[in-house]
């Protein structure tokens, strides 16, 4: 239990780090410890309404889960520089920042005096799609020249902004002691980038770092640390969701659809269910990947007969 007053706390901050079962245990050991404590919730307002309207235009369905995820993004985002999203493959862990990052874009648009509300450019890459020195920069052995590398090229672009409008660096892929490493100065006070050949890249306080990853197996504590951590695990999205987006994109009578999505809803999870029980997986899959290859089989065209 973080030895502080716990009026300062909020459920928020305590949720993003703890989740699943842990959270109704965490939850009681609380309300044992602090039984008259009332935990405050946070008005968030037109920024909770913004999320669900970039939801529904994107044709996504208004998931709970997910619109608690993007407002604790936000959140930790006002108090680190550097945050990582948990989560497995399919948990919504690119919705929640995509959708965060539009929905204050579009705050900041419509006139919203709220410094937190600014544009937000997102670039993203994949650090293990490619070498440290392109990554980075290198040195060329033969000729003493200097490359920039991609994650030091996007930070100069991003340093030269001299608007309040915010870059936010998006690192999809494993965190691993070969790259993240190079990243500690980055996320620590200084917010300085250390390069091979000596420079130093100062980045300013609208410049974030978002790792997206699947878990912390191979991250030191040096760099966690460092992060602010929000876990996205597929629980809070769920199997229905797509499901339904998928059904309502169909050209079939309502009739027909409201059909097939009480199909998914009786019988997908029993289904996947009896799965994991009785088959062994060769490629471990979540129920996500499976309710999404469940809902592009090839279906027949409708014809008018059932």
């Amino acid at each position: 239990i973080p030895c502080v007053p716990w009026q300062s706390q909020t459920s928020g901050q305590y949720q993003r780090r703890v989740h699943g079962d842990d959270l109704v245990l965490f939850n009681a050991i609380v309300k044992d410890l602090f039984p008259d404590a009332e935990i405050p919730d946070t008005d968030y307002g037109i920024l909770k309404s913004t999320i669900e309207d970039v939801l529904q235009g994107n044709n996504f369905q208004l998931v709970d889960g997910i619109i608690t995820k993007t407002i604790q993004l936000f959140d930790t985002f006002n108090v680190r520089f550097g945050v990582m999203t948990v989560g497995p493959t399919g948990g919504g862990k690119s919705t929640v920042f995509r959708t965060l990052a539009e929905s204050m874009t579009t705050l900041r648009n419509a006139g919203e005096e709220d410094d937190r509300f600014q544009i937000v450019h997102l670039h993203v890459l994949n650090p293990k799609c490619i070498t440290m020195g392109e990554l980075y920069g290198e040195i060329n052995m033969m000729t003493q020249e200097w490359t920039d590398g991609l994650a030091s090229s996007i930070m100069r672009t991003a340093i030269k902004d001299e608007s309040e409008e915010k870059h936010w660096v998006v690192f999809d892929g494993p965190v691993d002691a070969l790259w993240i490493e190079n990243m500690n100065t980055v996320l620590d006070d200084n917010m300085t980038l250390c390069l091979a050949n000596g420079e130093r890249i100062k980045l300013k306080p609208t410049l974030r770092m978002l790792f997206e990853v699947a878990d912390l197996s191979v991250a030191s504590p040096a760099t966690v640390s460092r992060c602010g951590m929000v876990y996205v695990t597929p629980d809070d999205l769920g199997t229905l969701p797509y499901v339904k987006s998928f059904i309502a994109k169909l050209t079939w009578p309502d009739e027909l659809k409201e059909h097939l999505l009480q199909h998914f809803e009786k019988n997908f999870a029993e289904v996947v269910k009896e799965q994991r029980k009785l088959c062994k997986e060769p490629v471990v899959t979540q129920d996500i990947a499976l309710g999404t290859l469940a809902a592009r089989l090839r279906l027949p065209r409708h014809t008018g007969d059932r």
